[in-house]
């Protein structure tokens, strides 16, 4: 059983939804984490968190201002760290695509930074957030990140004798997150517009609440050997049933897809499917076959009590077998996003 009292945890991007999250259970289910970092660039939003979780009350937690960009300033954020989980990223498709080195210099350098601060100061559990747009990436925040799952895969055979090891999660939209479908909706009915906006009426997505993708984190601290990347078992939803569920009184307006978007995103490809490994309530993909390989497959099935998946296998959002209905989405807006959305 995971177990970070006395350990020292650092949240890169902390301030986020995610940050505040992690930061809400983790003081929940280990209250005497020794030190918790919450690590992010902007000062508003470490202003805004400390209101939350003000120093006095929570004196394990720091404020560290800083930017993954900046290795030294990592350097110094990790030193007495234990594990790390990454969670920065630069992360709005649109913007990515027209200022595509900012993204490149966010996603890609900023892992490289986490990865090596972790090697220099003795970390000793990194756990990186990814994202569905990074399976056979169509738009360059998707490309970016495929880029940043590769290196923290990687990292494992560079270690060398360090007690570390890297992995990755990878979901798909997060319910009530900043900039996502549902509270942009919401908004949309609040102002009394004259439609909602839907890209296409077929585009589907995979769908997970806040507090699931950080018990997958805890997963992946708790599990990982190193170079995995698990993919969470969730059910997708379509568009249109989404925009049915928070105001079905409003006309729908198909207004097309934008730059760099697909129709249905996808967390593992045929390709993947000859290193996934089914655990149940998750996806591994495991690190492909090398001469720097540390496990084999068979071990992992064996441990985890894990079995293949079929060849070819592939999950996107649109041939999954679970979905949401218009009835359960009305429910989980109301529990994830808006307590007061009336359903």
């Amino acid at each position: 059983m995971l177990d970070l009292n006395n350990k020292s945890v650092l949240i890169t991007g902390g301030t986020g939804s995610f940050g505040k999250m992690f930061t809400k259970l983790i003081i929940s289910k280990c209250p005497q984490v020794k030190r918790l970092v919450i690590f992010s660039r902007d000062e508003q939003k470490h202003f805004q968190m400390a209101q939350e979780f003000p120093e006095k009350d929570f004196p394990q937690i720091r404020y560290f201002i800083g930017d993954v960009r900046d290795s030294l300033r990592l350097e110094r954020a990790f030193e007495g760290i234990d594990v790390v989980i990454h969670a920065a990223a630069m992360k709005h498709v649109h913007l990515a695509e027209y200022n595509p080195m900012e993204c490149v210099k966010t996603n890609i350098n900023g892992a490289e930074n986490v990865i090596n601060a972790a090697l220099k100061t003795g970390v000793k559990n990194v756990v990186a957030l990814s994202t569905d747009k990074a399976a056979a990436p169509v738009n360059l925040y998707g490309a970016t990140k495929l880029a940043s799952d590769k290196l923290f895969i990687a990292a494992n055979n560079i270690k060398g004798s360090r007690d570390v090891k890297f992995s990755v999660v990878r979901y798909g939209n997060v319910m009530g997150s900043n900039g996502s479908v549902m509270p942009f909706f919401l908004k949309k009915k609040k102002n009394k517009d004259p439609y909602l906006p839907i890209t296409d009426d077929k585009m589907t997505r995979f769908n997970i609440s806040l507090e699931d993708g950080c018990e997958m984190v805890f997963y992946a601290i708790d599990k990982a050997w190193g170079g995995e990347i698990f993919v969470p078992k969730i059910p997708s939803y379509k568009i249109p049933d989404v925009a049915t569920a928070i105001a079905p009184e409003m006309e729908q307006k198909v207004v097309g897809i934008r730059p760099g978007e697909k129709l249905h995103e996808e967390m593992i490809t045929a390709s993947d499917s000859y290193n996934t490994v089914d655990l149940g309530k998750y996806y591994a993909i495991l690190p492909q076959k090398s001469p720097y390989s540390k496990y084999t497959k068979e071990e992992y099935k064996q441990a985890f009590n894990g079995s293949d998946v079929p060849i070819g296998f592939s999950y996107d959002s649109g041939n999954n077998t679970e979905w949401e209905t218009i009835e359960s989405l009305r429910e989980l807006v109301k529990i994830h996003v808006d307590p007061n959305f009336d359903i």
